[in-house]
């Protein structure tokens, strides 16, 4: 499909509408895009944000001359949002930054470090703990109003609110997105033009085969050009392990640099330690492991601890751009993102077949897990719908670290819809990051942290908080 072939036209709800990130991204990649004819629905709790995000998008596409029209709307209730959409994109922010910030402090009173807290740890269960019952609200109103759309969830913890969705409404045509993966394939392309002596590649030439679970993922085989870059890329680990490796230095004086990037050090170490590629970001998969593996010497692995109180100074710098932008300050350049969502999409409408990797219900496409847990393989959209793909199996000592993860998130999400108040805590302590705690502190730490979110939470749910 060239780029002036547009595909069937398309009614996309947006659930968060507001976002001041992924939001503003969709509107950049389908102006740039110019080929999705789109009626986006953008619906928020806080209104106003979303009625300033469909006057920013208006404006997007006005600058798009391509002849695919795009038009946003603000709507006023997830009812009027949903109805009959072709897609639905999910992404919120369960609770909010002062929740987030007790999610890492609390802990941190334990000896506990954390460096995201938004999918696995104690931060990650909590924040789960608030956020299931959300997408569970969501989920059944996509049953009532939508129920052939296709369902994005950008929202973390990605794997058990994936699983939410399919938990309420078994039919849903839904898939969770992450970018995370990109790191390893803008690496992969990197050594591939070293070795051609030239910039032949970007990331989207890297084909990798993925498998794990969403921020544990991994990476056994790759190619660009036709050629395999396992190799190169193991002998790149090797390399690099001990100070590890960054394309362009970092900035001390730019926090983000400081807070969200790292220098591979963590996935070199894993991939000596696996022989294969670990492919999300070092700050997520530091999580899924032993303290002791990489949280307690996190400057001496070089990835950092992001603060809440930087990401909530980054989110009002961003609440100033969006309302500069809605008050008429010249947009952004026009330029791709690295997210898939509107090749996804396109694929769906008909445009190109897409391959990336995505999060969905394991059919067999991932050995070793049970059935129905949530993945992350590789996937085929296209017309006929997304397809996971066979991605094999991980080697044994990563499976083992990986499975009872993925075995707590399907037992949180049964926990938190079944009201089943006296599974949380036994859940919560098997965390690795938890479990070196005595019984009784880690009893006393998740006491502390439900309380501390049960305004946020169903009665039943706040009820775990209870005094022993």
């Amino acid at each position: 499909m060239h780029k002036t072939e547009h595909t069937r036209p398309v009614t996309i709800a947006y659930v968060g509408g507001g976002s001041l990130n992924w939001a503003t991204k969709l509107m950049g990649d389908l102006a740039q895009d110019g080929t999705v004819p789109a009626t986006v629905r953008l619906y928020d709790l806080d209104h106003a944000a979303a009625e300033r995000n469909a006057r920013i998008g208006t404006r997007y596409a006005a600058r798009s001359d391509t002849g695919a029209p795009v038009t946003y709307t603000a709507e006023c209730t997830l009812e009027a949002a949903l109805r009959g959409a072709d897609i639905v994109i999910i992404s919120i922010l369960p609770g909010s930054f002062e929740d987030m910030a007790n999610d890492i402090a609390i802990p941190e009173r334990y000896r506990i470090r954390q460096s995201v807290g938004d999918t696995v740890g104690p931060g990650g269960f909590v924040r789960a703990m608030r956020a299931i019952p959300m997408i569970a609200e969501i989920g059944r109103a996509i049953a009532r109003y939508c129920p052939e759309a296709y369902v994005c969830n950008l929202t973390n913890p990605m794997s058990v609110l994936t699983g939410t969705l399919y938990a309420v409404f078994p039919e849903i045509r839904a898939w969770g997105s992450c970018h995370e993966v990109i790191k390893t394939r803008k690496i992969m392309a990197y050594l591939a033009n070293r070795r051609a002596g030239e910039v032949l590649y970007g990331y989207r030439d890297a084909k990798v085969n993925v498998l794990g679970i969403n921020h544990f993922t991994f990476v056994d085989r790759a190619a660009v050009g036709g050629v395999n870059m396992m190799p190169a890329y193991l002998d790149f680990a090797k390399e690099h392990h001990a100070n590890g490796w960054r394309e362009s230095p970092l900035d001390p004086a730019n926090e983000h640099d400081r807070y969200f990037t790292d220098s591979f050090r963590v996935k070199f170490d894993l991939s000596r330690r696996f022989g294969i590629a670990a492919a999300a970001g070092d700050r997520h998969l530091v999580e899924f492991l032993p303290q002791c593996w990489y949280l307690d010497d996190h400057a001496v692995w070089k990835f950092g601890l992001t603060p809440v109180e930087f990401r909530m100074r980054e989110r009002q710098e961003k609440v100033n751009c969006a309302d500069a932008l809605d008050k008429g300050a010249e947009l952004p350049p026009a330029r791709a993102s690295d997210e898939a969502i509107v090749e996804q999409i396109k694929a769906l409408m008909g445009g190109p077949e897409h391959v990336s990797n995505v999060n969905l219900p394991n059919r067999g496409q991932f050995a070793g897990f049970e059935e129905g847990t949530i993945v992350e393989t590789n996937a085929r959209f296209s017309p006929l719908g997304i397809q996971p793909i066979v991605a094999g199996r991980l080697p044994k000592g990563l499976e083992l670290l990986a499975r009872p993860h993925a075995d707590r998130q399907n037992a949180l999400v049964a926990a938190v819809l079944c009201d089943d108040v006296d599974a949380l805590l036994p859940l919560f302590v098997s965390d690795p990051l938890v479990a070196a705690l005595p019984q009784n502190k880690a009893t006393r730490l998740f006491r502390e942290m439900v309380t501390a979110t049960q305004h946020r939470l169903p009665e039943t749910l706040a009820k775990a908080g209870g005094v022993a």
